[in-house]
Parts: structure tokens; C-alpha cells; sequence
């Protein structure tokens, strides 16, 4: 089993602190035992005391002046005083080198003590959001989600990890989620494509038949064929619907005015009930796509609007450049809105809020905005009514 990380580094700092306190102990000891009274200074004061009681002990005092013995007793006197000292300042200093190394003994035992609760400290503040920092990049690994916010350990730069860790755990979700959508979309243009292909070859006899049924004119059958026709026509458009969805841009991308195409929709594909106020600001760069999938677009958008409207009101229409170098086309009915949790909803296939409604134009919009690199969003008009907006790159 390997060694965990954080008693390694335990160790380690323990030993960075020991090690040099241990030398400076050793030094300090070295140095006091070499700077103290020693064995060899204490004998050579006994053989100069020794040698001194020999000297006064040989003389012979009788034939001494009355000032030599006054010298002589004079000099024993101070011998004698000088080796008291000598003798009582040996004691002292013995005294206080024996207290200085204790001094120095508990002073290397606190920084010893410290030194190991430090690394201690230092380990688990270094180990701790390690250990957590790997735990965590096993659990983006497997999909999980991260634990949820709370107070950081450590220093300031395993905060910025553990926000950058979020960051990015959040953007492989959001782009896991945008692949299975787009997996999904796939799926579901191939599966329309198919669809369409297989409605469009009945409808072109019954067709043939309600026509021929017409010219027949029998009594009675003009109703059935009303309704024939209708659901016929209705038929046909949901398989162009299909056909369209299906589809995905063909051929190469030319320059596209947004401001131009917006402008000729106002006028051509709302009914003269609606007013479009428009908002086209000036020197708006072009977007590089395909001009009949946004053409078409932007026609369900206004068509939507209208229908929202009941067919009476007004629309605004906004064409700008954003900061982030995008184009922005925003189109505000004044209608009932759209409910905050349908806001993402609205933009699945076969969701609809009308009876007639397939549920596939918003789909087609959403298909044809991010084909071309950009975003679609429904936001609430101030005052009442829907936004939607369409963010396509410069």
C-alpha cells in the first residue's frame, strides 16, 4: 500500500524543521562544553596550590628579614585568596553552564514541538484540498455532480481550483446535454425526412381522385369533398413541414442582411391588421449562412407573433449588433406571452398551444439558428406579450 500523501509530506516538513534545530542543538552544546571549566584547568590550579604550600613549607623563615616573612606571609595570603576565588568563581560558571544547556535543551524541545505541530498543520492544510481536489476530478469522470458550496480549506489558489473544477464540471454537462439533444434532432430530421417522403406518395392520388370526384358533381358529395380538400391540404403542409425539418442547409454560405430580410418580411408577410414598427439599426454587419432557411425563420417567428395577437395588433421588429459581435434579432408581440415554464418547452418537436398548430415551426427555427452557429431565446415584453430573439454571429 503506498504511503499517503499527506504523511509524506507530514514527514517531510517534520523533517525540515527537526533536522537544522537538532545541528544548532549539537553546536550549541559543543560550544558550551568547549568554552566551559574544564577537568584539565581544575588540576593545574590544585598543582599550583600544591606547589605553593611545598614553597612556604621548604623556606626557612628564621633567616628571613623581618620585611621578607611580612612579604612571604603577604604573598600566602593572597595565593590562598586567589585560589578561593578561582575555586568559588569554578563553582558558579559549573553552575551556570549546567543551567544554560538546560536553557538550551527545553528551548530545542519547544522549537522540536513546534516544529512537528506546524508540519502537522501545514500537512492537512496542503494535503486536505488535494485529497479533495482528486476526489473530485474521479466524480467529473464518472458524471457525477460536485458537492455543493461550501467553505473552502486551504489557501486562496485551491479556491480558484475548486471554482475553475465547477466551471468546467458544468460546461462537459451542458455540453453533454447539447450532444443528446442534437443526437435527438438528428434522429428526429431523419425520421421526418422518411415520414414526409412516405405521406407525399399517397397524396398525389387523392388529389388526382377528389378532383375527378369534383367534375363528377354528385349530389351530396360537395361537403365530403370540403373536407377532403381541406385535410388533404393540411396533409401536404405537414409533410413540407417534415420535408423542411429534414433538411439541413445546402451548398455555400453567402453574406445575408438581416436588417434587409427582416424589413421585406414586415412588408410582405404580416397582414395589413398588424402593424410592424421596425427598428433597424444603421451600418449593421451582414451574417455569412443561407438565406432560405433564415428567410423561413424569421417568417415563423412574425407568423407566430401574429397568430399570438389574433391577428390584430402590433409587432416590433429590432435589428442590432450586440457587444459580443453578434447580430440580434429581436420580435416583440404584445400577445398573452409565453408562461416562464414553457419558455424551453415551446422549442421541442410537436409541442403546440394551437388546435391546428403541428408543433414544428419553432423546431425548424431553433434547427436553423444554431446550424448557424447561434441561439435562440423567448424572453416576456415589457408590458405583456412574448420576445423572441434570435443571436446569429457576425
Amino acid at each position: 500500500m503506498p504511503f499517503p500523501f499527506r504523511h509524506r509530506i507530514l514527514l517531510v516538513l517534520i523533517a525540515l524543521g527537526t533536522i537544522p534545530t537538532a545541528i544548532a542543538i549539537l553546536g550549541w552544546a559543543l560550544t558550551v562544553r568547549a568554552t566551559g571549566p574544564g577537568g584539565q584547568s581544575r588540576a593545574a590550579l590544585d598543582e599550583l596550590g600544591a606547589s605553593g604550600r611545598v614553597l612556604i613549607e621548604t623556606l626557612d623563615t628564621t633567616r628571613m628579614t623581618a620585611s621578607e616573612r611580612r612579604a612571604l606571609g603577604e604573598h600566602t595570603r593572597e595565593l590562598n585568596s586567589a585560589l578561593s576565588r578561582i575555586q568559588r568563581a569554578e563553582a558558579s560558571s559549573r553552575f551556570y553552564y549546567a543551567g544554560l544547556t538546560v536553557v538550551i535543551l527545553v528551548l530545542g524541545g519547544l522549537v522540536l514541538y513546534a516544529s512537528v505541530r506546524l508540519g502537522g498543520h501545514l500537512s492537512r492544510q496542503l494535503s486536505r484540498p488535494i485529497d479533495e481536489l482528486v476526489r473530485w476530478t474521479g466524480m467529473i469522470g464518472q458524471g457525477e455532480r460536485l458537492p455543493s458550496e461550501e467553505a473552502g480549506r486551504g489557501a486562496p489558489e485551491f479556491a480558484a481550483l475548486r471554482s475553475a473544477l465547477r466551471r468546467m464540471a458544468d460546461e462537459i454537462e451542458a455540453g453533454h446535454d447539447r450532444e443528446l439533444e442534437a443526437e435527438r434532432l438528428r434522429t428526429f430530421r431523419e425520421v421526418a425526412r422518411r415520414v414526409a417522403h412516405e405521406m407525399k406518395n399517397p397524396l398525389t392520388p387523392i388529389r388526382l381522385a377528389i378532383a375527378q370526384l369534383g367534375r363528377s358533381n354528385g349530389e351530396g358529395q360537395q361537403e365530403a369533398l370540403d373536407v377532403l380538400r381541406a385535410e388533404s391540404a393540411r396533409l401536404e403542409q405537414l409533410a413540407e413541414e417534415f420535408t423542411e425539418l429534414g433538411r439541413l442547409p445546402q451548398g455555400p454560405p453567402s453574406e445575408v442582411d438581416l436588417g434587409e430580410l427582416a424589413t421585406e418580411l414586415a412588408r410582405h408577410s404580416v397582414p395589413p391588421e398588424v402593424t410592424c414598427r421596425l427598428d433597424i439599426s444603421p451600418n449593421t454587419p451582414h451574417v455569412v449562412g443561407y438565406y432560405d432557411p433564415l428567410r423561413r425563420a424569421l417568417s415563423n417567428v412574425l407568423r407566430n407573433a401574429v397568430e399570438a395577437m389574433g391577428g390584430r395588433g402590433a409587432i416590433d421588429v429590432e435589428v442590432r449588433l450586440e457587444a459580443d459581435s453578434s447580430v440580434l434579432v429581436a420580435i416583440r408581440d404584445h400577445g398573452p406571452g409565453v408562461a416562464p415554464d414553457l419558455r424551453d418547452r415551446i422549442f421541442e418537436p410537436y409541442f403546440t398551444r394551437r388546435a391546428e398548430g403541428t408543433g414544428l415551426g419553432l423546431t425548424m427555427v431553433r434547427q436553423t439558428v444554431e446550424a448557424h452557429g447561434g441561439s435562440v431565446s423567448v424572453t416576456e415584453t415589457p408590458g405583456g406579450g412574448a420576445t423572441f430573439e434570435l443571436r446569429l454571429p457576425a
